[in-house]
């Protein structure tokens, strides 16, 4: 049977490029999904095309609930079906929790934890059409310890894991999987950004494998939810963290 995409969010760096470049090596066209970097994104979908794969690339803000339904409407119209979802956008920052603003932690919510409710349940009444599909959504390990200094990213990220507990659930007599990946430290725009090299050198020491993770070791996690091999597993949260947690 022929595939249906893979949307990936956030997919124009990262963690994201990373996991569609291996959505497209396991045959699924995959939907580039991207905010602000357009380059960066035609990039990735060139690369996909170079080894073999298809797929295209759009813009869409997660948060925004009109452009979600927009993109996945796009989806249905141009692959027929949507097997695979990969939450995966997000924002990050690192303040006090008595400077956290209003506006600091309504983008947090927003972008990260609303961003996961809009593509989850614009993308759903397809799935549960075809009674197949795959939502892999990401956390962090902060959603299940906690970081100083992160309180609000903490939070949104715990709440995906509520959400995609509970919504595994729901969905699967509709033979559709709902999982978490939770990722430790990892060499990401966002980890270079906050944190200077002794803050990365300490991070690495206290991960018992001794090194920082890579978006491939994340993306290789997602691909495998995202096969055959894991269709019976749903609910679960995934640490891929070096031993961190």
């Amino acid at each position: 049977m022929t595939k249906g995409c893979a949307i990936v969010t956030g997919a124009s760096r990262g963690i994201g490029a990373e996991t569609a470049k291996e959505l497209a090596r396991l045959g699924f066209p995959v939907i580039i999904n991207y905010n602000k970097n357009a380059e960066k994104a035609k990039q990735i979908l060139e690369y996909v095309a170079e080894h073999g794969g298809t797929g295209c690339t759009y813009k869409a803000d997660v948060a925004n609930r009109t452009e979600v339904d927009e993109m996945v409407a796009f989806a249905i119209n141009q692959y027929g079906r949507i097997d695979v979802l990969v939450n995966n956008a997000g924002v990050a920052q690192q303040k006090l929790f008595t400077d956290i603003t209003s506006d600091d932690w309504n983008k947090m919510v927003s972008v990260n934890l609303g961003g996961v409710f809009n593509c989850s349940q614009a993308v759903l009444p397809h799935m549960i059409h075809e009674k197949s599909g795959r939502i892999i959504n990401l956390s962090s390990i902060w959603g299940t310890v906690g970081a100083s200094c992160e309180v609000h990213y903490s939070a949104v990220k715990a709440g995906i894991i509520g959400l995609s507990k509970a919504l595994a659930k729901e969905v699967a007599p509709s033979g559709i999987t709902v999982n978490c990946v939770a990722p430790g430290c990892i060499m990401t725009d966002m980890l270079t950004q906050d944190c200077d090299e002794e803050t990365v050198r300490l991070l690495t020491e206290e991960t018992p494998l001794g090194r920082i993770g890579t978006p491939m070791d994340i993306a290789q996690a997602i691909s495998f939810l995202a096969s055959d091999k894991a269709s019976f597993i749903t609910g679960q949260v995934l640490g891929v963290d070096g031993g961190f947690c």
